[in-house]
């Protein structure tokens, strides 16, 4: 295991450069951009004169996280740096490496230091793989310099990230390729000498456009779907039905234990409560067409029956508790509609929050008063002892009253004469 990591094997960059002449490697592999100047995307970090442009130029690196969606060039953008940078390169994947190859790695790059006085840039994709005491195993390195870390992560940094270790990190946020540029990729990769400029393929602009369109800004995967289409094409013309039979996997990007599960829950339930139906509906079907569990939308509906419309229409709760009974029952696809139903009544039902706003007063004031007695003339008193000691004195009996209402106090001393609702 030592010498898999060992100094001496990565004396150069360690580059997809063998690959990028590998007519059996990928598309999207063959077609990595070499330098900054052939990548395309992400001009607000590097386009010359942006930090990341000149850290790289410079070879200034400080430890970094790049964060974001897959297929946006996170890991091109590490491949870019082995190239430029002087420093010793490890690539290093947390989805087939544990804390034993991270010591390992950790003590070589110590090693380089003291002998040769060579810093290492250790770049960990999908770093938001490791836990917490695996990343805890980086932090007294990248402390006192010995290395560098590049992190590579789908994932918030702010969730998934030991606070410590991010805090001494820059974070660059990657965004999803516009269809417009990944259409660059694509016409790119038919021109180009890596790419499939040999096959002689043909396919419209408006084509390339579509496929970018429909692969999510993933240049991965769109680079994958063309490549697949043009090999199993049955001529050098490629249709849309060519590259609607090389889509092998749904288009929705979609993580159940991942940000973007956030991200669809929070606008499906602001849309709920902006009373907006369409919109509404559009995030459920997003989440039930990527497969969230829909117990889970069931349950959020539920809740937000009470929360965004409560008394206002209490109908809705009783919609809402009917369709997650209904999804129990049958599950999907048939769900769906009964999810659907109540998702739609509650974005037309008149809002109120007043419930919501009343229970957070009042659980604050119980958490601040937790001690506070139980008012003797609203105890029970079973027991002639209990009695004696004044339980139960003084309580009145509210149907003996004309409005149903007695002139008693029934809040704590402290609180008396509190309204919550």
């Amino acid at each position: 295991m030592a010498n898999q990591f060992s100094p001496s094997l990565f004396d150069e960059p360690e580059t997809t450069t063998s690959n990028l002449s590998d007519r059996q490697a990928p598309l999207a592999e063959r077609m990595r951009p070499r330098t900054l100047e052939e990548f395309i995307g992400q001009e607000h970090i590097v386009s010359e004169g942006k930090l990341l442009h000149r850290l790289i130029a410079e070879d200034k690196l400080t430890s970094l996280i790049f964060w974001g969606p897959p297929g946006t060039g996170k890991t091109t953008l590490a491949n870019i740096i082995a190239k430029q940078t002087k420093s010793n390169f490890v690539p290093f994947s947390a989805v087939t490496s544990g804390i034993k190859e991270i010591k390992q790695v950790m003590a070589d790059a110590a090693s380089l230091k003291t002998k040769a006085n060579r810093r290492t840039v250790l770049f960990v994709d999908e770093i938001h793989r490791f836990n917490r005491s695996q990343q805890d195993a980086f932090l007294p390195y990248v402390e006192n310099g010995t290395i560098t870390l590049i992190g590579a992560t789908t994932e918030n940094p702010s969730f998934e990230i030991n606070s410590a270790l991010l805090s001494r990190m820059r974070v660059f946020t990657l965004e999803q390729l516009t269809p417009e540029q990944l259409q660059k990729v694509l016409q790119h990769a038919l021109t180009d000498e890596r790419g499939l400029k040999n096959s002689d393929a043909e396919i419209n602009d408006d084509l390339l456009l579509w496929l970018a369109t429909k692969t999510g800004g993933d240049a991965r995967n769109a680079l994958n779907t063309l490549e697949l289409a043009v090999t199993a094409a049955t001529t050098k013309i490629i249709t849309e039905y060519d590259l609607r039979e090389a889509m092998q996997r749904a288009n929705a990007v979609y993580d159940k234990s991942g940000e973007q599960h956030y991200n669809l829950i929070s606008a499906f339930i602001k849309s709920i409560r902006n009373s907006d139906a369409s919109a509404t509906l559009y995030w459920m079907a997003r989440m039930i067409e990527g497969g969230e569990d829909p117990m889970f939308i069931a349950r959020r509906i539920v809740h937000h029956a009470s929360e965004d419309i409560g008394l206002a229409d209490p109908n809705a709760l009783v919609i809402a508790a009917a369709a997650a009974q209904a999804t129990h029952l049958i599950g999907l696809p048939e769900a769906r509609l009964a999810l659907a139903e109540a998702a739609v009544y509650l974005a037309n039902a008149p809002k109120s929050n007043r419930v919501y706003v009343a229970y957070e007063a009042a659980a604050a004031d119980a958490k601040a008063t937790q001690a506070e007695p139980v008012p003797l003339h609203l105890r029970n008193a079973p027991t002639a002892l209990m009695k004696g000691l004044g339980y139960g004195k003084d309580y009145q009996y509210a149907h003996d009253f004309e409005e149903g209402k007695a002139a008693m106090e029934c809040l704590p001393d402290i609180l008396k004469g509190k309204k919550y609702y």
